[in-house]
């Protein structure tokens, strides 16, 4: 597929050349096709399956738009009967209503919102009777309509998703599967892998995860210890190994190692027992929200600049504080976000304002950027409140894990909007022209167009939404995205080309908005509410069960001697000197890194791979391979036996 694209996009380059040396002009027609190449890309797998989707949705969609257009088509009608021989005019003064090709325009904007009530006006001024047949049509086509256009396009993406997900999670099966049948043993009546065996493959398949970590999985797969593993905890290893699992080392506070004495004092004790109070937490909150009503009085009054140095003041003192109480490569640990937040967001607000208290006093330099800089830290501040509201924090890591899934629709929309630029790029460049704000020539007043005179694009300013350049077109589409005002935009590129144009906007309108901005809403509810509602998976709870077991979870503070802690210590996770002679640590603790999953991938197969049961091994390969949406779910499946 990408040898023939590179030829054609050849070809394409050598007839432009030869047009253009020749003085005729010519279209680069391969430049829309350039999205491709990314799609080819090993990591762009993500989004060939949601083009993959969309493609097998089409069918199904298709009769339902087919029906929404005859609504349309349907009402234009009848306004063009009802409304056409009235002698109404619009607001510009041309005729209301009397050209069908226009009033289908007007109206599928209609559907949109973005003329409303503008469209309606003309009709209602005449007789306040007329607003029932636009009311009626904004309710069926608008609100019912879009609605059941919705639910079909989710309803069949959703279903053609699930089936490719569904091939993966039946091929990731049948593959653990023949990977026990090649290391499997007879071990009394039933086929095992020998303990051995096990670990020499979870250190091939993953060799950068600790000795520790390791222990803890074969624990996990070898839960009576019988040094083997059996079918059934084999075959999720690779569920296991997806769980990401951080191996902590315990250490004691500096201050602890260097003045013990003071450090356990009682003065001592009390300032830990205090910061570790809820009531710390608490009186913090109240102060970040007194500190947003400071932010937005007046900085000019300096009674309120002195208050920003107090909060910063104890800002400084709570980070101290909690330094003070906490282990500081803990406090400050990979995982440990909010802490890293509100350390560098506090460092950063103080060197800010102290760099802009001292450019104050230089009245040669203007130092109004740094000033925005300070704005911004002190209001970046207060998402610290986010932290301390339980609910708060499980929305906002939701929001956080979900992102990737946002990635993916985010690069589909990308490759459309590229697709669109280039067209439209093709069609309208050199249409529409900005001229400087200040200048006085009368081609300023209609975009350097004479079509656009006295139009309501050159009398909104609509001069720099042009398509003269890439990065232009890809506003003017994200204005389109929105629909506000699309209609007034459609209608300008019509008078600089001609009233076909119109289709391009329709065109964008129904791919983007109706279909994937759609597909995007109902994809992101459905993963936000699996992410939030949803319990642990089976196997993520085994993990933690068995952190729990070991009594070696994060949570706990002390370790049982002579247990895992003991067994599982080497040298490639020590966080010690490398001087050779390793120091027992004081303990190590596991800890999950996420109790919510943070690929497409894995998001997609919690959703769906849970209706699959544990028994079930799936058809064969050849099966999968071949399975088309119709077969992929078999009232009676015949599976073939792996044992």
């Amino acid at each position: 597929m990408v040898p023939e694209k590179l030829e054609a996009t050849l070809v394409d380059l050598i007839v432009h050349g030869a047009l253009r040396v020749s003085s005729i002009p010519g279209i680069r027609w391969s430049r829309p096709l350039r999205p491709i190449f990314l799609i080819n890309f090993a990591e762009s797998r993500q989004i060939r399956r949601a083009f993959r989707s969309i493609r097998n949705t089409l069918p199904e969609i298709t009769y339902v738009f087919l029906l929404f257009m005859f609504s349309v088509l349907m009402f234009s009608l009848m306004a063009l009967k009802l409304l056409g021989d009235r002698n109404l005019k619009t607001v510009e003064g041309s005729p209301y209503f009397t050209n069908y090709l226009e009033i289908v325009f007007d109206m599928y904007v209609l559907v949109t919102t973005a003329n409303s009530p503008d469209v309606m006006m003309p009709a209602y001024d005449f007789s306040w009777w007329y607003c029932l047949f636009f009311i009626t049509y904004v309710i069926i086509n608008t609100y019912i309509f879009m609605s059941v256009f919705l639910a079909v396009v989710y309803n069949n993406y959703r279903k053609h998703l699930k089936n490719e997900i569904r091939k993966l999670a039946y091929m990731k099966r049948r593959k653990m599967i023949e990977a026990f049948n090649l290391l499997k043993v007879k071990e009394g009546a039933a086929f095992v892998v020998k303990e051995e065996q096990w670990k020499s493959l979870v250190k091939l398949v993953a060799p950068g995860i600790s000795a520790s970590h390791r222990e803890l999985l074969l624990r996990i797969s070898d839960d009576e210890q019988k040094g083997w593993v059996d079918k059934k905890s084999f075959v999720r290893l690779a569920d296991l190994l997806n769980i990401q699992v951080i191996t902590i080392k315990l250490h004691s506070h500096p201050f602890d190692t260097w003045f013990p004495h003071v450090y356990n004092s009682a003065p001592s004790l009390f300032i830990h027992n205090m910061v570790r109070h809820k009531g710390f937490v608490w009186v913090y909150d109240v102060i970040i929200l007194i500190n947003a009503v400071f932010i937005a009085l007046d900085e000019r009054n300096p009674y309120i600049s002195y208050a920003e140095w107090v909060f910063l003041c104890l800002y400084i003192v709570e980070i101290l504080l909690k330094l003070y109480t906490y282990e500081p490569r803990s406090f400050f640990a990979r995982n440990q976000f909010w802490n890293w937040f509100d350390t560098l967001i506090i460092i950063a607000a103080l060197v800010a304002t102290v760099l802009n208290t001292a450019l104050k006093s230089m009245t040669v330099y203007n130092s109004q950027q740094i000033l925005d800089i300070v704005f911004i830290l002190r209001v970046l501040r207060l998402i610290r409140i986010i932290d301390s509201i339980q609910r708060f924090r499980v929305i906002m890591n939701t929001l956080i894990n979900i992102i990737p899934t946002m990635l993916t629709f985010g690069g589909l929309a990308l490759v459309v909007y590229y697709i669109f630029s280039i067209v439209g790029m093709e069609i309208f460049k050199g249409k529409v022209q900005f001229l400087t704000v200040n200048a006085t020539t009368k081609e300023a007043l209609y975009c350097g167009n004479p079509a656009l005179k006295d139009t309501a694009f050159a009398r909104a300013k609509y001069c720099k939404n042009n398509f003269n350049d890439i990065a232009s077109s890809f506003i003017v589409l994200m204005e389109l995205t929105v629909v506000n005002q699309w209609h007034v935009l459609a209608s300008g590129y019509a008078h600089v080309t001609h009233q076909a144009a119109k289709l391009y906007f329709i065109t964008f309108h129904i791919v983007i908005v109706i279909m994937i901005v759609n597909i995007f809403i109902a994809f992101i509810l459905e993963a936000f509410f699996v992410e939030y509602s949803l319990e642990k998976s089976e196997v993520e709870t085994a993990i933690e069960k068995k952190i729990q077991e070991l009594g070696v979870g994060i949570q706990e503070d002390e370790l049982l001697e002579g247990t895992l802690v003991d067994n599982m210590e080497t040298s490639e996770n020590d966080l010690g000197g490398g001087d050779g002679t390793r120091k027992k640590p004081k303990g190590l603790m596991f800890k999950i890194a996420s109790k919510r999953y943070r690929t497409v991938d894995a998001l997609l197969q919690r959703m769906f791979e849970a209706e699959i049961p544990p028994e079930e091994e799936g058809p064969s390969l050849d099966e999968i391979l071949n399975l088309s949406p119709n077969d992929a779910y078999p009232k009676n499946p015949t599976f073939d036996s792996a044992a």
